[in-house]
């Protein structure tokens, strides 16, 4: 008898693992996901709520109501959008349709893991472009296109690093993939960038070149799964043939819908953030822990060894605070640490200046 085995790539993947939860009330505050830590906005929670009242009934298989949200607010063509479950579906969509046995999916060396885990789904071969100083480098990533690269995906702002590349930069790479390539802008956390589009404009003059966004960071809502992408019509067709026609439920869509369009509470959490970040950052260069200049909600905070990491990272579980390891991202002497509200980064700082003064055991919160 035959062996049921599954197809190629699938035993190569090594399963996702999201950052890691603390314990639900008490003193603890996860900072390993990136999460807003202002929440939704109640606009969002009302839509939800007025939403669950007819969950027996089926949602819209065409999204068109946030598409157009969507589109008003960014001002895009509904038409050339697509919704998923999270950029993460969208993500996993294009390699399923553009990539396959004996096509090459590039990225960066500190990409998203979830490029390389939806290549190997799809068949395909995952290359890896060296970063310079986790910047990602338009000149290694031009150097490692072959005739079989289908897909090119970097993420600006990138995670887990933080830095982003400018737009001429981004103009540079498309002009230089080759004609059978697309490249994947991933977005997701564009809104933190002040006047930057995500891509977008690429995206309208070029037919090379797409973006995926999210409503997992800003908006607040991780829990509920909701993305999107931007594209050429043709690329959009593609994508719908093989999305499912219920892909996203009717309380997502429209939470989603009524968070796009709360603009207030948008640039609320945009202010905080930023001024946060900047905090944040300070305060750990003082206790001798630096980052790069962070373009996102998040700090990627370096230390002298992995060794250090890990045993800062032991210490601020002691002390309530979960944050995220980055080993498998390529950067184990780093910690990754959400933007968190007042408290929250206070805390943080105050934890890790005590484990740099070596007072771990002593230490209270």
């Amino acid at each position: 008898m035959g062996q049921i085995t599954p197809q190629p790539g699938i035993l190569d993947i090594a399963p996702y693992v999201g950052g890691k939860g603390g314990e639900k009330g008490g003193n603890t505050v996860k900072l390993s996901s990136n999460e807003n830590p202002l929440g939704p906005p109640q606009s969002a929670v009302d839509a939800l709520a007025q939403a669950a009242r007819d969950m027996h009934r089926y949602p819209s298989t065409d999204h068109a109501g946030l598409r157009a949200a969507i589109g008003e607010v960014h001002g895009l063509d509904p038409a050339r959008l697509i919704c998923g479950v999270g950029s993460d579906e969208i993500i996993t969509f294009l390699c399923q349709a553009y990539a396959g046995p004996g096509d090459e999916v590039l990225y960066p060396e500190h990409g998203f893991l979830m490029y390389k885990i939806s290549a190997l789904a799809a068949g395909a071969t995952p290359v890896v472009a060296p970063e310079r100083e986790r910047v990602v480098d338009v000149d290694a990533l031009l150097a490692a296109c072959t005739e079989r690269t289908r897909l090119v995906f970097l993420a600006n702002p990138a995670n887990p690093t933080g830095t982003m590349i400018s737009q001429s930069a981004l103009a540079r790479l498309a002009d230089g993939i080759p004609p059978q390539a697309l490249l994947v802008i991933d977005g997701a956390y564009a809104e933190y960038v002040d006047g930057y589009d995500g891509g977008a404009g690429l995206v309208t003059e070029r037919s090379n070149v797409f973006m995926t966004r999210t409503f997992s960071k800003l908006y607040g809502l991780g829990g509920l799964r909701v993305g999107w992408g931007y594209g050429t019509a043709e690329v959009i067709d593609v994508l719908n043939r093989i999305r499912g026609p219920f892909n996203l439920s009717a309380p997502a869509l429209a939470s989603a819908e009524a968070a796009i369009r709360d603009r207030d509470y948008a640039v609320a959490c945009q202010r905080e953030n930023a001024r946060l970040r900047s905090w944040l950052a300070e305060a750990l260069a003082e206790h001798g822990v630096p980052s790069d200049t962070s373009c996102a909600n998040f700090i990627l905070a370096r230390f002298a060894s992995p060794e250090e990491a890990q045993a800062c990272d032991a210490f601020l579980q002691t002390q309530g605070l979960i944050v995220r390891q980055v080993g498998g991202y390529g950067l184990p002497a780093a910690l990754r640490i959400t933007v968190g509200d007042e408290d929250a980064c206070r805390r943080v700082a105050e934890a890790v200046g005590a484990f740099k003064a070596g007072h771990t055991k002593a230490y209270v919160s």
